[in-house]
């Protein structure tokens, strides 16, 4: 028993949960199903691993850029609380519930792809660490309701079997909206956001041109450069916030952000300007990897629809939707970290005292990828205005679901740290109620939970997405752009930039007219 466990703790920790290898495994069976040449089997498979590998060598520097904006950002404002890390939890619940999470999130995965086979949910969900928090959170909230071993990973994998395969559906429609196809799919458990930012931006901004075509004036065009653009905003950003730090806790305090010498202020703020410069290196590394991936896994995915999963679409991670609308992402973090530091505030005013919710922090890693991708879908349904207030949605919705989340937690409630992104929140806290009603009961409730979800999805699926709706219809209307029968505007938009399947390295020269 103990061999089989090591095996199974082996294919979760080292191959499952990392998206680098499980990228390079699904496009080489969609390859082999294609029947490439070994060559092309081995080559195709490996960069589509380095693509992911450049996202993740990517997602790194931007949380080692952020890591000191965030003290500066604590120091700044003094604010003490909950700092949502899924990284962090998750390693806290795997020392007491690392057997259970293992067969969960297997048990978990089969049951996707027969729901991806034997449904209209053609999803395949390839992001793999968020596998594993999902698996992780359902393990918490069931084992803390009291649940036996058995019933946790039967009816977590089935739950989580059921999210991976919905979620993707219930967003597909605003995907598709970003993306101009049915290609991919998002695969992150942040979905609700991101559904909130599309649907606020068809209200918002049905007269509203695009972030990606911003008219700027002659001195200001090396904006139009997302990279130039990106790393400019943080630079300015880290300056504010050190002045505002070293004033507001000295020296001997501030420096301390950056591990230097205390009596060295330019030190200290050039070290506050390489850090920004560093976010927008990180920023481009990230979209390089999407591009890299996106050439290689679209195509054998044409592999798996044939052989394993007919019609499969792959549900990748939140960048993935980056490269469509790079000035978005930008203005999706900064508004969905304003949102966030304005429901801190309602939270410190109001939730806390009258509730007895916890102050959750604005983390700045959720809020940069997150944040970044509702920007994205927030400017497909409603140009600038619906990026920013999509973004802003986001934010709050990051801040008040990870509170009510950790009121189902147990114990690890009071870890100072939660789930950051928005699914976890709403799923997580509708299982834990659900389960702490005890005995059968709640055993038949967390799957009519899931069964609705199940079924919502389906119906979106087959009414909604496969009857071509198009969420940014009204606003192609309003600023006077061409369709197609589909819904989606034809190529090219006069007005607003339009949103190709996959978009070209920034500075590429356009592609040839059609013969």
């Amino acid at each position: 028993m103990n061999v089989v466990l090591s095996i199974a703790k082996f294919i979760v920790n080292e191959i499952l949960s990392q998206p680098a290898y499980l990228i390079g495994i699904i496009t080489a069976v969609g390859l082999i199903a294609l029947r490439k040449s070994t060559g092309q089997v081995i080559g195709g498979a490996i960069k589509a691993t380095l693509g992911f590998l450049l996202i993740g060598a990517g997602a790194g520097l931007v949380v080692a850029s952020l890591d000191p904006l965030g003290v500066m950002i604590q120091g700044a404002l003094g604010a003490h609380g909950v700092i949502p890390t899924n990284e962090a939890i998750v390693a806290i619940a795997q020392k007491q519930y690392g057997a259970q999470v293992t067969w969960l999130m297997i048990l978990g995965f089969a049951i996707s792809l027969a729901l991806a086979r034997f449904t209209p949910l053609r999803y395949v969900f390839l992001t793999g660490h968020h596998m594993l928090f999902m698996a992780t959170l359902l393990t918490m909230v069931l084992a803390v309701a009291g649940m036996s071993t058995p019933v946790v990973v039967t009816l977590g994998g089935v739950l989580l079997g059921i999210v991976m395969v919905s979620l993707p559906a219930l967003s597909q429609a605003w995907t598709r909206r970003v993306t101009g196809g049915n290609d991919i799919a998002i695969g992150h458990f942040g979905t609700a956001g991101y559904i909130a930012a599309g649907a606020t931006g068809q209200l918002v901004g049905k007269k509203s041109r695009s972030t990606e075509d911003m008219d700027l004036p002659e001195g200001l065009r090396f904006l139009r450069d997302s990279m130039v653009a990106t790393a400019l905003s943080m630079v300015l950003l880290y300056l504010v916030l050190a002045v505002v730090y070293l004033i507001r806790a000295g020296q001997d305090v501030a420096f301390k952000a950056f591990e230097i010498p205390a009596t060295d202020v330019g030190n200290y703020l050039m070290k506050a300007v390489s850090q920004g410069l560093q976010f927008g290196i990180a920023v481009a590394v990230i979209l390089f990897g999407v591009r890299t991936i996106l050439g290689e896994l679209v195509p054998a995915f044409q592999g798996i629809g044939e052989r394993v999963v007919p019609g499969a679409i792959p549900a990748l991670d939140a960048p993935i939707v980056f490269p469509y609308a790079q000035n978005a992402v930008l203005i999706g973090f900064i508004s969905s970290f304003t949102g966030g530091l304005i429901s801190l505030g309602l939270l410190a005013w109001i939730f806390n005292p009258a509730f007895g919710l916890a102050l959750v922090l604005p983390g700045l890693v959720p809020h940069f990828f997150t944040g970044g991708a509702a920007g994205v879908y927030g400017n497909a349904t409603g140009g600038r205005r619906g990026a920013v207030a999509g973004g802003f949605v986001n934010g709050v919705l990051i801040t008040f679901l990870p509170a009510v989340l950790l009121k189902v937690l147990g114990a690890f409630g009071d870890e100072n740290t939660t789930f950051g992104d928005a699914d976890f929140g709403w799923f997580g806290t509708s299982i834990g109620l659900a389960a702490e009603i005890g005995g059968a009961g709640a055993i038949l409730v967390c799957l009519a939970v899931g069964l609705v979800i199940l079924g919502a999805a389906i119906i979106v699926q087959t009414r909604v997405v496969s009857a071509g709706w198009d969420p940014g219809a009204a606003r192609d209307a309003a600023l006077g752009i061409a369709t197609e029968p589909t819904g989606y505007p034809t190529e090219p938009a006069p007005v607003v930039q339009s949103y190709p399947k996959i978009p070209p390295p920034h500075g590429a020269p356009p592609p040839p007219p059609p013969e």
